[in-house]
């Protein structure tokens, strides 16, 4: 008896202090109270699971061949490898790119592992064995899930890569986390080269998104579109022209695009809200170019803003430890001034 009193009384501890309140037999009666022991359950159990397997010496094909990830593991990393460099984690080089954080490439691969290892989904086929059978090239695309609050809005953030790969690990992942970080539901997609299959992948996300919303336990409400250098054209092409354009059924348009370093000039007049981040020193996107681009969408009426980084290069990221740290808040919070209800 005195061995089950001090097991209740422990119990009762845990959950006052993990915000249960002290009426654990009412939490436990309520449905209210087993979503939210479940909710512990499970945050108990990936943090069991996630002693952090990787760091910042594990060699790369480690991660592409754990048995966690399934058969996705090399989607994690660029499909091509003659766009990439560097053995481990450490070392990893993505062509384009600048500003690489180890650590946070570690931070992300172990975020992976770690929510997969509990059990959690992290990533999803965007396109059926049927339509793989007819389109190979198929199967090299998805969609990684970096999840947020339930019910929370949803953002689709594309890398970029000159259309000839992927480079998520610099240009779609680091941003996605920090998004779900910031209780929103992100989602990094991995789609196929070329310009116009991109778009048709990425619209493809946004159906699949709306159609599997419950599913997700996300909400499509004023949802957003990120993307880098190429990544960042799809964004700005399918916020302009919808999904249908790209072999999708009409679905809402984007509440905002956050576009980095492109150097995308056109303007038609029905862009959505638009962010853009670009450096002085970048050899593919003239600065110059991403402010007159922006400074033509408010010209039409339509909200915009443009931060310009003096004597920063292509492809910096999240820009971490360097002028435009910072400029991702900035983001989010453009997003959020498009929301008509946070």
């Amino acid at each position: 008896m005195k061995r089950v009193y001090v097991i209740a009384v422990l119990a009762g501890i845990v959950l006052n202090s993990c915000g249960y309140g002290i009426n654990a037999e009412f939490l436990a009666s309520s449905q209210e109270g087993k979503m939210s022991v479940m909710n512990h359950n499970k945050v108990s159990i990936i943090k069991q699971n996630t002693q952090n397997k990787y760091t910042a010496d594990t060699p790369v094909g480690e991660v592409i061949s754990d048995s966690v990830f399934a058969n996705y593991g090399r989607l994690i990393f660029p499909v091509n490898k003659a766009y990439y460099n560097g053995n481990t984690l450490r070392d990893l080089r993505l062509m384009w790119y600048s500003h690489i954080d180890p650590h946070k490439t570690v931070e992300i691969t172990n975020y992976l592992r770690n929510h997969a290892a509990a059990g959690e989904r992290v990533f999803y086929d965007i396109y059926t064995d049927e339509e793989k059978a007819v389109d190979p090239v198929k199967k090299d695309t998805g969609l990684f899930f970096f999840k947020g609050r339930s019910g929370a809005r949803f953002a689709v953030v594309n890398a970029g890569g000159g259309f000839a790969y992927v480079g998520a690990m610099h240009d779609s992942f680091p941003h996605a986390l920090e998004l779900s970080k910031k209780g929103y539901n992100a989602f990094a997609l991995i789609y196929r080269p070329g310009a116009q299959t991109a778009c048709e992948d990425l619209a493809r996300v946004v159906a699949f998104i709306f159609e599997h919303s419950e599913e997700l336990g996300v909400n499509t409400d004023e949802y957003s579109l990120w993307g880098g250098s190429a990544g960042a054209r799809m964004a700005a092409w399918l916020g302009t022209y919808g999904t249908e354009r790209f072999g999708e059924k009409p679905y809402p348009k984007p509440a905002a695009v956050i576009i980095n370093y492109t150097g995308l000039s056109e303007v038609t007049g029905a862009e959505p809200p638009t962010f853009s981040a670009v450096g002085t020193n970048d050899p593919i996107a003239d600065y110059k170019t991403v402010e007159r681009r922006i400074e033509k969408i408010r010209a039409n009426g339509t909200d915009g803003k443009v931060e310009v980084f003096k004597g920063l290069p292509h492809g910096f990221g999240l820009g971490t430890g360097t002028d435009a740290e910072g400029w991702f808040n900035d983001a989010v919070n453009f997003w959020e001034g498009q929301m008509k209800d946070k």
